[in-house]
């Protein structure tokens, strides 16, 4: 994982650096970091026109000591404040934005950039709050970015994504300590647990409680996803639903009345290693009835979608059922479910709207998204940008409530099953079709993207 710090715990990095070295190494480090990315977007640096945008603070006196490397290599350097020009000069190749860095307080009016001429960023594009990636009317767009030490929230969130272009992570020799909020990425896969030689079904058991009369696509949805991410046994129940209609052939499918079904599923959680509760399940009052004393009475980690959230209710009446749980619970909302939930949906800070809910509900929380933020009851929290819009079609977060209570039933802790569960469907949305992926697809892919990082 790479760790993301707010511009407050970068500034203790900085300031436990300069307890060793003078600023003037640090801003030469840096400098020479985005030199040495300026002659890669660059090739041939010699004749090359760049234009440096230099502020009055550090971040501007890394792109001036750029500026004065860039010239040594034959680079034709233009060196100019915030605001002196307008536009980039004709025949400029590469504008470097130095012009403010993550204490950016207010309104920025960017150069206006011929289309075709690279931009690069340094630390962070100017304009973009580094919190919370708040732009900017005029923000620098950039073609690549050039951020010292860690990751910022802002690269990641809100209008981030939008303006950052690919972004490159130089440790100028800080030293970050373990972070609250972590980044997940493709190497933390190899965090789930592989099976052992004596492995059998029961250790990666999910039960799925899922669908309704009429809602029949949404049960299937989560048991393929949890089978292709690796559960070894399924049993799936929906109430009032006659067992033999499930669609899946490899799951174990439980007949369950409209109501007093809670023993029936508590009985068949003792040899199951995890709970997927929701997807398509309905809201009248016996299945809620069945749901909070399922909830009150299993100790197994349970995962929370769709209409299971709903069930919940406000945040009050929320909390007082999640903290009766004996075990640990997972909910998925996406920005209308967390609204129904909190009684507002989500504002700019989202990091901090789900560490604040996590908390208050004593509860692991993901809250979907282009970005995906995730925390838990203690504040750690995790971001996946593995998502893609592919993923807006129905039943996608059924898929993934399948795919999380795998990674449950497979030894993960919440956070983290959670974290690389939202990457893995991201990652798996990658390898499908561009136009017209269904959420059907996606079970097999989540399958590809895992087996493709086996060697056996």
């Amino acid at each position: 994982m790479k760790p993301v710090l707010f511009a407050a715990e970068m500034a203790e990095v900085d300031a436990a650096a300069l307890r060793d070295v003078t600023i003037d190494v640090l801003i030469e480090r840096a400098g020479w970091a985005v030199a040495r990315r300026a002659f890669e977007m660059l090739g041939v640096v010699y004749g090359a026109r760049v234009l440096v945008v230099a502020g009055k603070g550090h971040n501007g006196d890394d792109g001036r000591v750029a500026a004065k490397l860039l010239a040594r290599r034959g680079a034709k350097v233009r060196v100019v404040a915030p605001g002196e020009l307008r536009g980039a000069p004709e025949g400029t190749e590469l504008v470097i934005d130095a012009a403010f860095g993550t204490g950016f307080h207010g309104s920025y009016v960017a150069p206006i950039v011929p289309e075709g001429v690279a931009v690069l960023a340094v630390d962070i594009p100017s304009g973009l709050g580094a919190d919370l990636g708040e732009a900017a009317d005029e923000a620098t767009k950039a073609t690549s970015t050039v951020t010292f030490a860690a990751l910022k929230p802002g690269l990641l969130l809100g209008a981030g994504p939008g303006l950052v272009g690919s972004c490159v992570i130089e440790p100028i020799g800080l030293v970050v300590p373990p972070a609250r909020l972590n980044l997940v990425e493709d190497r933390d896969l190899d965090e789930i647990p592989v099976r052992d030689q004596a492995a059998h079904k029961w250790k990666s058991a999910v039960f799925v409680l899922a669908g309704s009369p009429g809602m029949r696509g949404a049960p299937e949805l989560a048991v393929n996803g949890a089978i292709r991410a690796g559960a070894g046994m399924i049993r799936v129940a929906t109430p009032g639903v006659s067992p033999g209609a499930s669609g899946v052939i490899e799951a174990v499918a439980i007949g369950l009345e409209r109501s007093g079904f809670a023993g029936v599923v508590l009985a068949e959680l003792d040899r199951c290693r995890a709970l997927v509760a929701g997807p398509g399940l309905g809201s009248d009052g016996d299945v809620r009835e069945g749901l909070f004393e399922i909830l009150e009475k299993a100790t197994v980690p349970v995962v929370l979608d769709a209409d299971a959230l709903n069930m919940l209710g406000g945040k009050k009446d929320a909390a007082a059922v999640l903290h009766r749980r004996p075990g640990p619970t997972i909910l998925t909302p996406h920005d209308g479910e967390f609204a129904r939930l909190t009684g507002r949906p989500p504002g700019a800070d989202r990091v901090g709207d789900v560490r604040a809910l996590a908390g208050e509900l004593g509860a692991t929380v993901l809250l979907k998204g282009s970005t995906t933020v995730i925390a838990d009851a203690d504040g750690a929290a995790l971001l996946v940008t593995s998502g893609t819009p592919r993923l807006a079609t129905a039943g996608s977060g059924d898929v993934l409530s399948g795919v999380i209570g795998a990674m449950l039933a497979r030894g993960l802790a919440p956070l983290l099953g959670a974290g690389i569960g939202a990457h893995l469907h991201g990652r798996a949305a990658r390898t499908g079709l561009a136009d017209g992926l269904a959420s059907g697809d996606l079970p097999l892919l989540v399958a590809g993207v895992l087996s493709s990082r086996r060697d056996d």
